[in-house]
């Protein structure tokens, strides 16, 4: 290059970061405040300063680059959604931008919610890019790359925070890895002599006891009822099952011939456990699924505080029956 180029193209660049950094410390006009945008993974800093003009902050594209070579924070910049509000100046937005302040939102998955109520929040979700919508669970099921046939249990209850604009699918990737680990965990210290032949079943069994405790200290107990009545035999008959077997056709109440009608989920009609998980346990579930108490318990009655009366022997149960449900005082021999 001739040397009188050479010193021309070093005025410009002085000038143009003189110029940068004039501009550098007055607020920048923006579209609206506060104002999210979001910047991709891998972008140039000169993508990214294209991205967050047309986003609507009035940060001239080539101010913000030269500012961020003379101050070495082009590979500084960090991939994510970020929220600036009005008086935010151009020297701010890019120590923002290479802190990785991002903006955040957050999402509550709630222990005994269905997968469908979890669609649901998620749908309704304005913080998240809805990659989900339309899809149906199995397509779902495959752009996640989860084997299994049905989503059901498959998403541990936590409350998720998120880069704003990120997928719906990443969040729910996010929550079946952690539920994939703590089945895992909590499987490899299990209680001997479970009546389960997989992980899968204990979580089957977990979802039934998530569905079925008023209070948490009665886990371990409602385990116990069930593992018993595994073990001999004997018919599950949680109500529970019965109202994740009808769907949408549950109008929050249960019938007599609604327990006699026959569904893979029926637990008065079909021994064993159901087919599926019924709901989403989180990990105190999972935990007293694996770790019943130690009790020869095979009924329980809700005392109607929340609480659960158990019982070793039908005799026992129909007199706590008699107590807590049809309010009768017990029968004196």
């Amino acid at each position: 290059m001739p040397r009188f180029l050479f010193k021309l193209l070093a005025l410009v660049l002085l000038l143009g970061g003189l110029a940068a950094a004039a501009v550098a410390w007055l607020p920048l006009p923006l579209a609206n405040s506060p104002l999210d945008f979001h910047i991709e993974r891998g972008s140039s800093l000169k993508s990214v300063a294209r991205q967050v003009n047309e986003a609507g902050v009035g940060a001239p594209p080539l101010a913000l680059e030269l500012l961020g070579r003379l101050t070495g924070s082009a590979a500084m910049i960090k991939a994510g959604s970020y929220e600036v509000h009005k008086g935010v100046t151009l020297w701010a937005l890019l120590a923002k931008l290479t802190r990785g302040d991002t903006s955040q939102g957050e999402l509550a998955v709630i222990e005994g919610w269905t997968f469908r109520q979890l669609r649901e929040k998620l749908d309704a979700n304005p913080d998240l890019r809805h990659d989900t919508a339309g899809l149906s669970n199995a397509e779902l099921l495959r752009r996640l790359e989860i084997p299994d046939a049905h989503p059901e249990g498959l998403f541990l209850p936590d409350t998720y925070l998120f880069d704003k604009r990120s997928s719906d699918l990443d969040l729910l990737k996010r929550a079946h890895r952690a539920m994939q680990a703590r089945l895992a965990e909590e499987w490899a210290v299990r209680a001997p002599g479970l009546p389960y032949k997989s992980p899968y079943e204990a979580l089957i069994m977990a979802s039934i006891v998530e569905k079925e405790t008023g209070r948490a200290e009665d886990r371990p107990m409602v385990a116990a009822v069930f593992v018993n009545r595994l073990r001999r035999g004997m018919l599950l008959q949680t109500d529970p099952s019965v109202i994740y077997g009808m769907g949408e056709s549950y109008a929050g109440n249960i019938r007599r011939r609604d327990l006699l009608a026959d569904t893979p989920y029926n637990t008065y009609t079909r021994p064993g456990l159901t087919p599926t998980p019924i709901a989403l346990p989180g990990v105190a579930a999972l935990r007293a699924a694996l770790h019943p108490a130690a009790s020869e318990a095979l009924y329980f009655v809700a005392r109607g505080d929340g609480s659960s009366q158990f019982s070793a022997t039908l005799d026992e149960h129909n007199q706590a029956v008699n107590r807590y449900i049809l309010k009768r005082a017990p029968q004196t021999p």
